[in-house]
């Protein structure tokens, strides 16, 4: 396990649970991503400048990253922009029927002790398992 950097993610999650805690004080809203853009493309939205605001804060946030530390973006990863666009489909899908993204139920939902959450972040947990072992070890793909 080459890839194992505990402090960067410790710190990283730190952040994220940090940000949530925040949001949700300051606004009583869950910092969950797709539920903000959701609303952010619906026009009846009361709150859209609040929802656009902490969009426009998570790409502001990566382009300073990227000018102070561009190595943070650097990937092996080398996918055709069809298979990226497939990809970004299906999460908007996955995220639509299971009422919310990795972020919303992982760290929003978990922390409010929302059944619906917990059951919500095993099964993406166990989906992604899955998906590694396949991918890795019976189709021969590569880490």
């Amino acid at each position: 396990m080459h890839d194992f950097t505990p402090v960067s993610a410790l710190l990283g999650g730190a952040l994220v649970g940090l940000s949530a805690s925040l949001f949700l004080l300051t606004h009583g809203r869950v910092a969950g991503i797709s539920g903000l853009y959701g609303g952010v493309l619906r026009r009846a939205s009361p709150d859209r400048a609040l929802r656009l605001a902490f969009l426009a804060g998570l790409l502001l946030s990566g382009v300073v990253v990227r000018i102070v530390y561009p190595a943070a973006f650097e990937t092996t990863w080398t996918a055709a922009l069809p298979v990226a666009l497939a990809a970004g489909l299906l999460v908007g899908f996955g995220t639509q029927l299971g009422n919310g993204c990795t972020s919303g139920h992982g760290v929003c939902g978990i922390s409010r002790f929302s059944a619906r959450s917990l059951v919500a972040t095993a099964t993406f947990m166990s989906a992604g398992i899955a998906t590694t072992f396949i991918a890795r070890h019976l189709m021969g793909g590569v880490r």
